[in-house]
């Protein structure tokens, strides 16, 4: 029998390393713009064309490399950063594997241009699929550029897995904040598509953070600093009050490392316990300063996994450190019976026999139980229950819940007034029916079998939710003309999605149109949302939950800004309801398709039968 095993082709193996070092646009961007600051180089310019599937360019002005050097850097395994086994335990750099050029020459088009310093020429080589296709000397500016050109181009099945430009921008972005964050003293621009989305100078940390995520993080920094003989942190975290509901504002570099580590993450939300608003995670970059042998970087092929020695003892010191400096400026919450002026309020100078006793008046007819209607509590929800464009039928079968005598159905139609020369007749078996709310949070209905709760809430949100489908299906939301319009400013990443998600947008009934580069003018806004709403606020939620429900709950666009605008729209708890709204309110649940089910998942009505009750009671 032949022997079967056989050592594969480079090109095929580095094809196979390729896909776990390359894996998008962004990680080649990663791996360029970090051999660039190996290189020593301070101005790094990072061009992009079509998300990174056309051309994904790294231009510095680092050391440059020699004609040897530039043709070696492309064999797997090559690498200037470390020499022997041991190096592995003292690596201050960010590459060291010597596998991410060979990868990415092996499935694109590669053109490398570099130069020395004591070098008169450079170097030009061009690469497709690991094969060079040419070499040959030039003048050239001292440093280095490659374009990666054409990515995946041989391998069709992986370029197919591509997200939309949108979505690989999006990464690429993220990718670039990162090192952009490690690194605060040296320049880095960002072009995309012919246009500057970043430009930044060598600054302070805290700068750095405010170019990147927008002039109004100044005032959400808090600034962290720890030394111990284990690990040096510094950084900044956020203000609890300005924690979002979606993850991506959360930085972890370990000797200047990005990584990502759930433990340690742990930490820090420990130390935001009880402050913090639930569902929501706060902002933090923190920088761990370790000695390199106390921790094992070559874990994965990212490079964004550590193992460390005294993992215990560090998560220890990040909560503390955190907390201490949520403590020390004033954000935990604490009283203060110095600055407090409420208490001083209740302490009188005016001797004793001068202060008058309070009196105390009260209505001793006053009835709990009375239907009073309350006149400004309503008006919002009035305005959403009844102020939906979308008519539909109520199923015919639904109101059989409400079978009951035809002596009890006249007895109620006796209790309605008959004003305004309304007759029996005129009556609706809506309005007939008489509906109480507990604790202006549920609805309660009898039925023939027994009584339903409903949850307010929750079924205005699945009537909104049914209703924002039906609009970005057909297209035909209606929009109300703002009197002022407002101005959204939002990140790069931000306006990156909210570019892909326009046409949704306007379908839904707003009116945007970009104002500068990062920066949406509101003319208008969805008719049925009524007045009271802040656009702003509720255009950023939009964003929050896409980002939320795409990473957790793989939704699609529509579902997830219907989900949104439904959340943000709907009655909420402790609104007060009268019975034609309640009735209006039953109506168009029993209208949907789900309506026992709300948009999270969880029940919106409980039925409570009559034996129940009665087993209940036998039981006590």
């Amino acid at each position: 029998m032949s022997d079967i095993i056989q050592l594969l082709p480079d090109a095929v193996a580095n094809q196979i390393a390729a896909g776990e070092v390359v894996q998008r646009p962004a990680s080649a961007v990663k791996e360029l713009i970090e051999n660039s600051i190996d290189a020593g180089a301070d101005k790094i310019m990072l061009i992009i064309k079509d998300a990174g599937k056309s051309l994904i360019q790294v231009i510095d002005n680092g050391c440059g490399m020699s004609a040897t050097d530039a043709r070696l850097c492309f064999e797997r395994h090559a690498t200037s950063k470390i020499r022997k086994a041991d190096d592995l335990f003292s690596i201050r750099s960010m590459g060291f594997r010597g596998e991410a050029l060979a990868s990415i020459a092996a499935i694109a088009q590669v053109e490398l241009k570099t130069r020395k310093t004591e070098e008169e020429l450079g170097t030009v080589i061009n690469i497709e699929g690991s094969k060079i296709v040419s070499q040959a000397p030039d003048a050239l500016p001292i440093g280095t550029s490659i374009a990666i050109k054409n990515l995946f181009y041989n391998i069709p099945a992986r370029r197919n897995f591509l997200k939309s430009n949108a979505v690989e921008m999006r990464h690429i972005i993220d990718e670039f904040q990162r090192i952009a964050l490690a690194n605060p003293n040296l320049f880095f621009s960002l072009h995309s598509d012919g246009n500057e989305l970043f430009h930044l100078p060598a600054e302070t940390l805290k700068q750095r953070i405010v170019h990147l995520f927008g002039n109004n993080y100044n005032q959400r920094l808090v600034p962290v600093e720890e030394d111990t003989t284990i690990i040096n942190i510094d950084g900044f975290i956020g203000k609890p009050e300005y924690a979002k509901k979606t993850r991506g504002e959360q930085f972890f570099f370990v000797n200047k490392r990005f990584v990502k580590d759930p433990y340690l993450n742990h930490a820090v939300m420990n130390a935001y316990e009880e402050i913090l608003p639930a569902e929501t995670y706060p902002l933090y970059v923190l920088f761990i300063d370790i000695d390199p042998s106390k921790i094992d970087i070559n874990v994965h092929p990212t490079k964004t996994e550590i193992k460390y020695e005294d993992d215990k003892a560090i998560y220890a010191i990040i909560r503390s450190a955190v907390k201490r400096s949520l403590g020390r400026y004033n954000i935990t919450p604490t009283l203060d019976f110095n600055q407090e002026t409420s208490f001083s309020n209740l302490i009188s100078d005016k001797p004793l026999d001068e202060i008058q006793v309070p009196t105390i008046s009260f209505n001793p007819n006053f009835n709990p139980f009375e239907d009073v209607k309350s006149n400004s509590s309503i008006s919002r929800s009035s305005a959403y229950i009844a102020g939906l464009e979308k008519k539909t039928e109520t199923p015919k079968n639904w109101d059989s819940l409400y079978k009951i005598t035809e002596q009890q159905e006249a007895e109620q139609l006796e209790l309605i007034p008959q004003s305004n020369n309304t007759s029996q007749h005129q009556v609706s078996s809506g309005t007939a029916k008489q509906f109480f709310q507990l604790h202006n949070r549920f609805i309660v209905s009898q039925i023939h079998s027994g009584f339903m709760l409903i949850d307010q809430q929750a079924a205005h949100e699945r009537i909104l939710f049914e209703h924002y489908m039906d609009q970005l299906t057909t297209n035909q939301g209606l929009s109300q003309q703002s009197l002022f319009p407002q101005t959204v400013e939002l990140s790069v990443s931000d306006f990156a999605i909210m570019e892909d998600l326009l046409p949704e947008i306007h379908a839904l009934g707003f009116q945007l149109r970009p104002f500068g580069k990062t920066t949406y003018i509101v003319d208008g806004i969805p008719a049925d949302l009524g007045n009271g709403l802040d656009e702003t606020k509720i255009l950023e939620q939009l964003l929050e939950d896409f980002k939320s429900n795409n990473n957790e709950l793989k939704l699609s666009k529509r579902e997830s800004l219907a989900r949104s605008l439904a959340k943000s729209a709907a009655i909420t708890s402790g609104t007060t309801l009268d019975n034609q709204e309640m009735a209006e309110l039953i109506d168009k649940l029993f209208a949907t398709e789900s309506p026992s089910i709300s948009i999270h998942g969880r029940p919106s009505i409980i039925t409570i039968t009559l034996q129940e009750l009665l087993e209940r009671f036998n039981k006590n």
